[in-house]
């Protein structure tokens, strides 16, 4: 199965909640898996990105504006979330486990602005 960015974008916009649940990584990579690519499993949301790779997701520039179907790894920040986070965009807003009001997790991502790399599928 190809890659299908929409369908994994209506899975993730379909199964948010309106907060976090803690779970970005499952809920993301199950979003990514409705859009026809399986990836391996890790407990931590910072390390997907090597994954994204093997599976044909590249590194975009921070100057590129995102289009539906980037997937976002936010590294963690002192005093945060020691898995970071991951998210998928769909060309408005950010979805993890719960709609993003910008690609910040949260307030303490936010403020802290740790580094992130976001991934297109070429």
């Amino acid at each position: 199965m190809s890659w299908n960015k929409t369908t994994a974008v209506n899975y993730a916009k379909s199964h948010a909640g309106s907060h976090s649940q803690g779970r970005c990584a499952e809920f993301t990579r199950k979003a990514i898996q409705a859009g026809g690519i399986t990836l391996g499993h890790t407990y931590h949301a910072k390390d997907y990105g090597p994954m994204l790779k093997s599976a044909g997701f590249s590194p975009i520039g921070h100057v590129e504006q995102p289009r539906a179907g980037d997937v976002i790894i936010i590294q963690p920040y002192e005093g945060g979330n020691p898995s970071g986070h991951m998210a998928i965009f769909d060309g408005q807003e950010w979805y993890s486990d719960f709609r993003q009001r910008d690609r910040w997790a949260g307030p303490g991502y936010r403020a802290a602005k740790p580094s992130y790399t976001i991934y297109r599928k070429q």
